[in-house]
């Protein structure tokens, strides 16, 4: 849900107090390991031949180039820990898997695009629907494990592993159905999204299927005294000695990177606000570059301040049923934390299914995206918190993403900016 209150224009408040910038090189607290998707937008090779070549028309559309953090990304998902990591998530892998049969009128005798196939597991439930063609795409070495786990459950015929990205990989026919996991921590980092747009607009045939079919970025204040108080206020006392001189360096080590961890539905202060919501048949790559939202909350409670928390949903819905995606869009219904389950209904049956990563849902590996500030901020209840959050690819690797919080309360207004590595 959204806080109620009109949306104002421009950021109001005083002089900004602080500006909070993230330093390279350290790491917050609690930092999960980072699941860096091995989706079909890596590259396998060098930059494409006889570029110079081209007409600057064809130049602007090429996919783009290999870049060392691309070849560093799609490497790390050669690794099995991650797959086994996302595959263990039983939230994500049976919310799909009931995607999948829901739609199964739409997969069976179709052809089907998995984008990011990893070990193939959502290409081989599309197979068990039964569609007459797989295509599992990724650029990570994994797809020769995949090949071999598709050989050893009798799918060869059906399920076509191609290794490669989405951008480079050549498939002779229109598709029916694309299906990805692309979401990343705060739904947008890592950029995967980018590679399921472009395998639409190379594939897909009109009217076709996306699964999941939209998605919605959330935010909303946190007061979460235990983390400080574990992180920062340890340092006042250590066996009796005062090492309040190590407090500064500690919160900037905690604090300056937005830390992926679990937090419960009691440390939200208010009702969320949509950041972003996505329609995978319309967004276009574009659109990713940079994401603004103004937001306009009322603390629910009085409490210290701690930051900013962001989650997301992703919704599996047919086509033609935009209805609700429509409301979340327009921020009329959109899902509060305190939904019960990751595969849960709306209100109407007929709707779609949803997986959520909200702190009341059932956890996932996605967990929860906290922006920390460095200092604690006390508010009152019915107190206003406003400003504005822009999401950006970062022009050092286009799969980091910086985040730039502006924020203002009883008439003091700061600034927070991070890099998500």
């Amino acid at each position: 849900m959204q806080s109620g209150g009109d949306y104002s224009n421009g950021f109001h408040g005083g002089e900004i107090e602080r500006v909070e910038n993230q330093a390279p090189g350290l790491s917050s607290f609690g930092r999960a390991k980072r699941r860096n998707r091995g989706g079909a937008r890596d590259p396998r090779g060098g930059l494409t031949n006889g570029l110079e070549q081209k007409s600057l028309e064809e130049t602007q559309d090429s996919p783009p180039p290999c870049t060392d953090f691309d070849v560093a990304y799609f490497h790390s998902y050669a690794h099995v820990g991650i797959h086994e990591e996302m595959i263990k998530d039983r939230s994500r892998t049976e919310t799909y898997r009931e995607a999948i049969m829901q739609h199964q009128s739409f997969i069976q005798g179709k052809v089907v695009v998995d984008v990011g196939c990893g070990t193939g597991i959502l290409s081989i439930f599309c197979a068990q629907a039964g569609a007459k063609r797989v295509y599992a795409v990724d650029a990570s070495d994994i797809a020769v494990q995949a090949k071999e786990v598709v050989k050893a459950n009798g799918l060869s015929d059906k399920v076509i592993v191609l290794h490669g990205r989405v951008e480079d990989v050549e498939i002779d026919e229109e598709v029916d159905v694309i299906i990805s996991e692309w979401m990343g921590y705060m739904l947008l980092y890592e950029s995967m999204l980018g590679s399921v747009i472009t395998a639409r607009d190379r594939w897909l045939k009109p009217g076709g299927l996306i699964l999941p079919s939209h998605a919605t970025l959330y935010m909303a204040p946190i007061s979460h005294p235990d983390r400080y108080s574990h992180s920062i206020d340890f340092w006042r006392n250590v066996y009796g000695i005062d090492m309040s001189a190590m407090m500064q360096l500690a919160k900037q080590c905690a604090f300056e990177e937005p830390s992926v961890e679990s937090i419960s539905g009691e440390t939200v202060l208010t009702w969320p606000e949509v950041v972003k919501h996505i329609d995978c048949q319309t967004i276009k790559i574009q659109e990713l570059d940079s994401v603004t939202a103004r937001y306009k909350f009322k603390s629910m409670m009085r409490a210290p301040m701690h930051g900013f928390a962001f989650w997301f949903d992703v919704e599996f819905s047919e086509p033609a049923k935009n209805t609700s995606a429509t409301s979340v869009a327009n921020g009329s219904s959109a899902i509060s934390p305190s939904t019960e389950g990751n595969q849960k209904k709306r209100s109407n049956p007929s709707d779609a299914l949803v997986l959520s990563t909200s702190p009341e849902a059932p956890p996932t590996h996605w967990q929860q995206t906290i922006v920390y500030f460095y200092d604690p901020i006390d508010v009152e209840q019915d107190q206003v918190i406003e400003g504005s959050v822009t999401l950006s690819q970062s022009k050092e690797n286009r799969r980091f993403m910086n985040i730039h919080l502006e924020y203002t309360s009883a008439g003091r207004s700061f600034v927070k900016e991070s890099v998500m590595r």
